[in-house]
């Protein structure tokens, strides 16, 4: 990721934003984005485990497929 980024480069960036946040906001700051990381990332294992579910249940597979044949039976015009 940092691969073409050098030394000198991450650390004038850091120096940058060290002065704009201050040296007491960073450590606040990481942690604020440590804690939406991990909050989307169990999100995101519940929805996975949710169409899991979902996607081995024969009730929904039995809906799917009754809408299917009303869409057919429907008279076109």
């Amino acid at each position: 990721m940092f691969g073409s980024l050098g030394m000198w480069e991450m650390l004038i960036i850091l120096f940058i934003v060290m002065l704009l946040f201050g040296a007491r906001r960073l450590p606040e700051i990481g942690g604020s984005l440590g804690k939406g990381i991990r909050e989307f990332k169990g999100s995101l294992k519940e929805v996975e485990s949710e169409l899991k579910e979902l996607g081995g249940s024969d009730a929904t597979n039995d809906s799917v497929q009754q809408e299917e044949n009303q869409k057919e039976a429907q008279p076109r015009v």
